[in-house]
């Protein structure tokens, strides 16, 4: 006659919501990597969560920008905070320098931690219709390829001629440092304006720059534009951050694209294997995008959170990320 088995064997071990982790041991070095004092995380996009619209996964909270970054720090505990218009492109923003100068003087006066001055250089603002230069998007399908070379090089001078002239700006204002967000969104030109700018910003302010990228490869619209000897197209995140390291950057944010036809599991191991391609080279500290259809999280304006924290970990524990 068989025994029941007993109630002890039926006593579920407990596993931790966010790696899965089983073992006492297991779960005290999860808490230890989420609640490290050097993990840090930084943001971008400003306050654009609390007051922008549903539309952009934000709540449409009745706050202004003063109000929004002191509640990030009192209320949300983040380590830092960016200041950004909420149009977020260099070109729009230049217009607004005295305002911008005017919120980041404000918020210096009344927050502790690092406050940073961010936007997207967004190169495609500066084509047609938007802008003054000849589209290349139009030109390629017409097998124009010096022409749309050509007004890519003439637009990436006037976007690194945007950057450097916000970024200077913020010196006198006090600010913490610079954010160049979504960087290379128009491909290998962009890319070139942000690591030009970078290096005049580094050599000629001393304010640390954090460069977030848009995709985990630089697309070559351009196709021969270099830096440092390095043509930018086809670069994968390890090989963007050397050049982000020689150009002065001070801390990286590489993108690791989500596919919508895989599993969370399968986008997480990709990610954090590309991840960990930078952290084992890095001289910098390394700060993964952890958000919509970026870093292991699904495509969705508003990811579960149980595949967030997930991925956070993860990017922690064997990315062995310095922030987030």
């Amino acid at each position: 006659m068989e025994s029941k088995p007993s109630i002890d064997s039926k006593r579920r071990t407990p596993t931790s919501r966010l790696t899965g982790a089983t073992t006492p041991l297991d779960m005290r070095d999860e808490f230890r990597a989420l609640t490290h004092p050097s993990f840090v995380m930084t943001k971008d996009g400003c306050v654009n969560a609390l007051n922008s619209s549903r539309m952009s996964s934000g709540v449409a909270a009745p706050v202004n920008r003063e109000v929004g970054v002191r509640l990030f720090e009192s209320m949300l505990g983040f380590d830092s905070m960016e200041l950004s218009h909420n149009d977020y492109s260099v070109k729009p923003q230049r217009f607004l320098k005295a305002l911008e100068q005017l919120h980041m003087e404000l918020l210096q006066e009344t927050t502790i931690f690092p406050l940073l001055y961010g936007f997207m250089p967004n190169l495609g603002l500066y084509y047609r219709p938007d802008g003054s230069f000849e589209n290349p998007s139009d030109l390629l399908p017409l097998g124009k390829i010096p022409e749309a070379r050509r007004t890519q090089e003439e637009a990436l001078e006037a976007c690194l001629e945007d950057c450097i002239e916000m970024s200077d700006c913020m010196v006198e204002m006090g600010a913490d440092g610079i954010d160049y967000d979504t960087v290379a969104s128009t491909g290998d030109a962009e890319f070139l304006a942000v690591l030009r700018t970078t290096e005049h910003v580094a050599n000629q302010t001393g304010l640390p720059v954090e460069i977030g990228m848009s995709a985990e490869m630089v697309l070559g619209f351009h196709g021969q534009l270099e830096y440092d000897g390095t043509r930018l197209a086809g670069l994968w995140p390890h090989q963007q951050l050397q050049l982000c390291e020689k150009a002065g950057c001070a801390i990286f944010g590489p993108v690791v694209n989500t596919n919508t036809k895989k599993s969370v599991p399968w986008n997480l191991a990709r990610a954090v294997t590309f991840i960990k391609a930078c952290t084992d080279i890095a001289k910098i500290p390394v700060h993964a995008n952890v958000g919509m259809g970026v870093g292991g999280v699904p495509m969705f304006e508003t990811p579960a959170v149980d595949a967030v924290t997930r991925a956070s970990a993860a990017m922690v524990e064997i990315g062995r990320c310095d922030g987030l």
